[in-house]
């Protein structure tokens, strides 16, 4: 039962990660409606209210201002959600196989397009998301799809992640404008030790440890929507 934000909060470090949105995927989401749906029992909680005690769609960037211990990105399904540092080292462990990013581009499971957005990113330590496009060269219409993809990619391999957000700057240095999502390397966003504990783990070891928290939570999850989950 979530009726506010501290609600959202312990009921996500106690499962470890879940959907940032409703649970149409049907595997966890800690609010389990869309933004466009009634809630299935009674509470406060609404999307797109602007209340930072009620609304979801604050939340996302409650844990990234207030918190250092809680990544929220395109994690899921190409989706939004959130996992913890201390289910991190698990995700980590199956999606990025102890490599750094050369490594991965190298094998050849990264776009070129992922290495373009990589490479401003790492030179940057964190960019917002208008001086991103800019800088790696897939700006405009033609590129729009190419940089959504590759973007989407970096997160869900958790080579980048959201990290703040950012108003456009005037040249009198004035911000304007629509905050800008930032975007900074995951190896900058958590501490050293959320890598050393991913190092330690083996693949399988992690993906039954998150198969299994999935399953206890939601025993009707489906096989294969569970692995997809996992592996990204």
């Amino acid at each position: 039962m979530i009726a506010c934000y501290k609600d959202f909060l312990d009921t996500l470090f106690k499962i470890g990660f879940s959907m940032g949105g409703g649970n149409d995927e049907g595997i966890l989401s800690i609010v389990n409606w869309s933004w466009n749906e009634t809630p299935p029992y009674e509470t406060p909680v609404r999307w797109h209210t602007g209340d930072p005690n009620t609304d979801p769609w604050e939340w996302r960037m409650r844990v990234l201002e207030e918190r250092n211990d809680i990544a929220y990105s395109k994690l899921f399904f190409k989706k939004s959600g959130y996992i913890t540092a201390e289910w991190f080292p698990n995700f980590l462990a199956v999606r990025r196989k102890n490599q750094s990013f050369a490594e991965a581009y190298l094998d050849g499971t990264l776009s070129h397009g992922a290495k373009q957005i990589y490479d401003v990113i790492a030179e940057h330590g964190a960019i917002p998301l208008h001086e991103l496009k800019s800088l790696s060269g897939l700006n405009g219409k033609e590129h729009k799809s190419r940089f959504d993809a590759a973007l989407t990619e970096l997160q869900m391999r958790l080579f980048i992640t959201m990290c703040a957000r950012k108003q456009k700057q005037s040249q009198s240095g004035e911000s304007y404008g629509w905050f800008s999502t930032v975007f900074c390397p995951v190896e900058q966003f958590f501490p050293k030790s959320v890598f050393e504990k991913a190092a330690a783990l083996h693949q399988e070891e992690a993906a039954a440890a998150i198969r299994n928290q999935v399953l206890r939570f939601n025993p009707q999850a489906n096989a294969k929507k569970i692995e997809k989950f996992i592996r990204g």
